[in-house]
């Protein structure tokens, strides 16, 4: 492998043969990496099938073997050609907008032929497949990362520059898919993107929401939801398959039949309709696939009704349907909401399974091979009911008997928590189980049935324990426990950090763990190295690869230890600090654009984004620096001088239905009020609350930070990935001994990391104290004081916040850790403000150390251990020689 070459351009020695139009052919980062096409005629790997060919469609089938070339003035016709043709846009009206549609639509055009490609590939090797069933994909922005992976991002900024556009300010214009909310959802796109990279046969499964979770806006301090409707304005990387579509019944009633089977028959049908996303590997020629649903229903228009005047009635079953993939995450305060989001569980697992179980057998075999060539990843528990469905396909469409769908079923499912907190576990109460699927919890009922027949003999006699593993607790209103259906009826469970999964064995399914101990694993969560460095971080970037003359790391990221060998040179970490330092006045400027703040580039940036939530403690955050401030205010000219300039930033959703996370939001935006317009205290502090945290904010965040905060109370938070990300792009971590916080520091080393706080044994220990009587730290105590006096805001806007910390209500321990956490700031700090050379030394080590945490190395392990599915790398077109003849 090759380092980039300074300019991108090939030279005319170089035995490539320039074109007719533009600057050349530009050299791709890796000498072996193929282009999705090629300039020239290639033939295709359709070509395979030809003798299945009909004579009649010769011409379709010749045209078809040609690839859509990529030179200059080829890409460059494309995208003018999508902007007439696809976008009716004339010479006048091509803006920025336009532009970044078009080049998008040109790029899938060469999307599109790798992944005709590999998928017929893989169905002509008859290869066992991955499917990644998800309620939440957060994709991001998908056009910088398309180019990245298929290697044309210089080809196409070569290419619009000359029609005269500049890529960097068209990558703005792209608007973030609103697919998922947090970290699940990043991490399924993750997932994605190094299944493609490795080769891995397989697909993500989700929803097409039509709006996101909601875009946050910041006003008077409290956070306002809107909605996120991201379609508005398009969506070029999606392909609508009006041929893929499956009925998905709900309500009705069923009738066992005598054979086993059962007939569930009336309700409400409606339809799903695929829409496919290309997801290109990165050094590879593979593309997947992620294939969203839209619900639609099958009688669209109801005439007669029209025609009575009944308008509503006339479009009641449109709107019932459409509802389901309207809205990601629809509140479940109601009942009608709890209902709606079980609908789109259950709409989007029994497409999918269908969709699965249609391309299984397009070769003939029985369906009990299906755990040969199928395996079904269930991430966390939203799309647990895949196993029920499977069971009422197997049983009542294909014919098996009870105990051999089991036997099927188990042995395609594997199942991963991402949750330590009981209340996160999802549960539905049995009466709308009944209601909405009855013959799925009928299923459930004998699985359950079934599987505490073997607790039973296992353990006579020991109704407590079959209480605690059934399937349905009881109570006075019966539940169905989820992630239990998900344990029962999957072949592997797994974490996704050592903590975590240490603590799914030991306190969250212990007895689970002590029946079946061989099904638990951990996988620790990972992230793509190649947005979360290359492309969001690309001065960093090229900083490495120049200095490890090569930037294979990319894909094989433990080769960043090699940086290591130059951490004393002066001259690369004057490289790494301009890098590090251009990134924070690039960020300055955002933040400036966006809140009015003016912030400077030199003071330490301070980070802490993520879901807004008491367990992440953004009060332990904001709290801390009402104390900062007071101490700042207290000192004398002199002292003030030798304070650490800080910005704090936060970032990060809380969920519409959550009022104390929002009150959190608004305690912050009223501190950061008071202490950014107060003369007295200058640059020395700024809080910063930048609104509507999504794929992109990220993106500019994670490489201008000097900290970052990962500060959940220890036990709580399964793995964290936003934690990867900084470290990766140089940032020094503080936080507790909580998920994957143990793992970073076990690979960049305990120097290179702030930790503090009580441990998860500890924090066991801790709670047990908590009662009326609980004493508060001394200085959170002045801090609260503080605040209630209505010195610093209105005292009794955040009384119900600072009640929380007392009387024993402390539950995240804010109070314990508070002392620990101002000591660690302080050392900080001292850290930045008197040993420069050492914190540069640790910020190296910190990005030198993150090879552990790419999420390529996790899907090898899913790979290797849950799926037992061999990589298929799809072969690259061939190249005719000067003759015509293919070689």
């Amino acid at each position: 492998m090759q380092a980039r070459t300074p300019t991108g351009i090939e030279t005319p020695s170089s035995g490539l043969a320039s074109p007719s139009f533009g600057s050349g052919v530009l050299t791709p980062s890796y000498q072996q990496k193929p282009r999705l096409g090629h300039p020239g005629s290639f033939s295709r790997l359709r070509d395979l099938d030809e003798e299945q060919r009909d004579p009649k469609k010769k011409l379709l089938f010749e045209l078809l073997k040609v690839y859509s070339p990529n030179d200059i003035r080829s890409i460059q016709e494309s995208i003018v050609k999508h902007a007439e043709y696809s976008l009716a846009r004339n010479r006048y009206s091509i803006d920025d907008f336009v532009a970044c549609e078009a080049a998008a639509l040109a790029l899938r055009d060469r999307l599109l032929e790798s992944w005709n490609d590999t998928q017929q590939y893989y169905m002509k090797k008859d290869v066992k497949r991955v499917y990644y069933l998800s309620l939440e994909f957060l994709m991001g922005r998908s056009l910088k990362n398309a180019l990245t992976n298929a290697n044309l991002e210089e080809l196409f900024a070569a290419s619009l520059k000359e029609l005269g556009f500049d890529i960097e300010k068209l990558y703005e214009q792209e608007y973030d898919a609103a697919l998922g909310n947090g970290g699940l959802g990043r991490l399924a796109a993750c997932f994605l993107d190094s299944m493609a990279t490795l080769n891995v046969p397989g697909w993500g499964y989700g929803i097409r929401y039509e709006y996101g979770m909601f875009r946050q806006k910041v006003i008077g301090g409290e956070q306002i939801e809107v909605p996120d409707y991201w379609l508005s304005r398009g969506n070029p990387w999606e392909i609508e398959r009006l041929d893929v579509c499956y009925p998905v019944r709900f309500y009705g009633s069923f009738e066992r039949l005598a054979d086993g089977r059962a007939l569930w028959t009336g309700g409400e049908v409606i339809q799903a309709i695929a829409f496919d996303v290309p997801v290109p590997g990165y050094d590879t020629y593979n593309t997947n696939n992620l294939r969203l649903w839209k619900a639609l229903p099958f009688k669209e228009f109801d005439l007669d009704a029209f025609n009575r005047a009944d308008y509503y009635k006339a479009i009641e079953a449109e709107e019932r349907a459409t509802a389901i993939s309207a809205v990601l995450y629809p509140s479940d305060g109601t009942l009608a909401g709890k209902e709606l989001r079980l609908k789109q569980e259950y709409f989007f697992v029994s497409a999918t399974l269908q969709d699965a179980i249609r391309r299984f057998k397009k070769i003939p075999r029985s369906i009990k091979e299906l755990p040969s060539k199928v395996c079904f990843q269930l991430n966390d528990t939203h799309p647990v009911i895949a196993i029920a469905e499977m069971m009422r396909i197997l049983i009542d469409h294909e014919g098996l008997k009870f105990l051999e769908a089991l036997e099927v079923t188990r042995s395609c499912f594997a199942y991963t928590n991402h949750t330590v907190m009981p209340e996160a576990l999802e549960k539905w109460s049995v009466p709308l189980f009944e209601s909405l699927l009855p013959r799925h919890l009928a299923i459930i009922y004998d699985i359950n049935f079934n599987f505490l027949e073997q607790v039973r003999k296992k353990y006579p006699g020991d109704d407590g324990k079959l209480a605690r593993l059934s399937i349905i607790e009881e109570g006075s209103v019966k539940m169905v426990r989820m992630a239990h259906l998900g344990i029962v009826g999957s072949f592997a469970v797994n974490g996704v950090a050592e903590l975590h999964t240490q603590l799914l064995k030991t306190q969250v399914f212990p007895e689970f763990y002590e029946l079946w101990p061989h099904k638990f694993q951990n996988k620790t969560n990972g992230i793509t190295p190649r947005r979360w460095l290359l492309e969001c971080n690309p001065a960093l970037a090229e900083v490495i690869s120049r200095w490890l003359e090569s930037d294979s790391w990319v894909k094989y990221l433990s080769e960043l230890r090699g940086i290591l060998e130059h951490a004393d040179n002066p001259e690369f970490q004057r490289e790494w600090s301009e890098a590090r330092l251009e990134n924070k006045r690039r960020l300055a400027a955002f933040i400036h654009q966006v809140t009015g703040i003016q912030v400077e580039a030199g003071a330490m940036f301070d980070v802490h984004v993520k879901r807004i939530h008491e367990y992440k403690r953004q009060l332990l955050n904001i709290l801390s620096l009402v104390h900062r401030y007071q101490y700042i205010l207290s000192l004398d000219e002199a002292s003030r001088k030798q304070m650490v300039p800080r910005v704090v930033i936060f970032a990060g959703k809380a969920a519409p239905g959550y009022k104390m996370a929002k009150n959190i939001i608004r305690l912050i935006n009223d501190i950061g009020r008071v202490v950014n317009n107060d003369g007295r205290i200058g640059n020395l502090l700024k809080i910063v609350f930048l609104p509507n945290y999504n794929v992109s904010l990220a993106e500019r965040i994670v490489a201008a930070a000097d900290i970052s905060q990962h500060i959940s109370t220890a036990g709580t938070e399964a793995s964290g990935t936003s934690n990867m990300k900084f470290s990766l792009n140089g940032c020094l971590i503080v936080g507790t001994l909580d998920g994957a916080n143990i793992e970073i520091r076990e690979e960049v080393g305990e120097e290179n990391i702030f930790i503090f706080g009580l441990n998860a044994e500890q924090v066991v220990e801790e709670r047990k104290k908590l009662d009326p009587s609980y004493p508060l730290n001394d200085k959170l105590t002045k801090v609260l004081e503080l605040i209630e006096s209505g010195a610093l805001v209105d005292p009794g806007k955040h009384q119900e916040v600072l009640d929380s910390l007392r009387g024993g209500r402390d539950w995240y321990l804010v109070s314990a850790d508070f002392e620990s956490y101002l000591q660690m700031q302080q050392q900080v700090d001292e850290v930045f403000r008197d040993h420069p050379e050492t914190w540069l030394k640790m910020s190296i080590h910190c990005t030198a150390g993150s090879g552990k945490f790419s999420s390529d190395r996790t899907i090898s392990e899913y790979t290797r251990d849950i799926w037992r599915v061999e990589p298929c790398p799809c072969p690259e077109p061939v190249c005719p020689d000067s003759h015509g003849i293919v070689v």
